[in-house]
């Protein structure tokens, strides 16, 4: 008696659907994006001793942070005919710029790449600006009379935007992630 293997994938289980939803949360912010603001923010801040100039460079790192996470959201990449990984900024019409001889239409923009990168730049907003350096250094005061506050905001943001990417998977492999094995 022979059986004949099934084509059909067998059903998720519901580890599996958390586990690809948390590798869904962890593609929220390009870790180069996040480890450059880690690294910069104590030199800028001054660990938290901010003059006028700390807090202009700062808000700086921070502005450039936020769209170099928000950019991530609408790159992508391929492989063409000859195994070659290509880099492109996704478009209305596929991506750009594209070899003349892949049809890559099926790589334009759609409404959860503006989902991801609101909630890429929402996630670092929550990263950078509760950070205790940039706490200390814009608004000393806060972190004493709002503790609570700082506490509860990133589980909840990072929950809620868990929840929004499990809804929305990305299915981007931009600069950063592995290319896709579409051709």
């Amino acid at each position: 008696m022979s059986t004949k293997p099934s084509n059909t994938p067998p059903p998720q289980t519901t580890a599996q659907a958390t586990l690809s939803g948390v590798g869904n949360l962890i593609k929220l912010l390009p870790t180069g994006t996040v480890f450059v603001f880690q690294f910069l923010n104590p030199v800028l801040t001054n660990n938290g001793q901010c003059h006028a100039i700390n807090k202009y460079l700062t808000s700086f790192l921070i502005a450039a942070c936020g769209v170099s996470c928000c950019f991530a959201s609408f790159t992508d990449s391929y492989t063409d005919s000859d195994g070659v990984v290509h880099y492109a900024v996704a478009t209305a019409k596929g991506l750009w710029p594209s070899s003349s001889t892949e049809d890559l239409s099926s790589y334009k923009l759609r409404f959860g790449d503006f989902v991801h990168a609101f909630f890429s730049l929402v996630v670092f907003a929550v990263v950078s600006l509760l950070d205790p350096n940039t706490v200390e250094c814009f608004y000393p005061s806060f972190e004493s009379a709002q503790k609570a506050l700082l506490m509860a905001m990133p589980p909840v943001i990072g929950a809620i935007s868990g929840a929004v990417f499990v809804w929305f998977p990305n299915k981007r492999h931009g600069i950063g992630y592995p290319a896709s094995g579409q051709t």
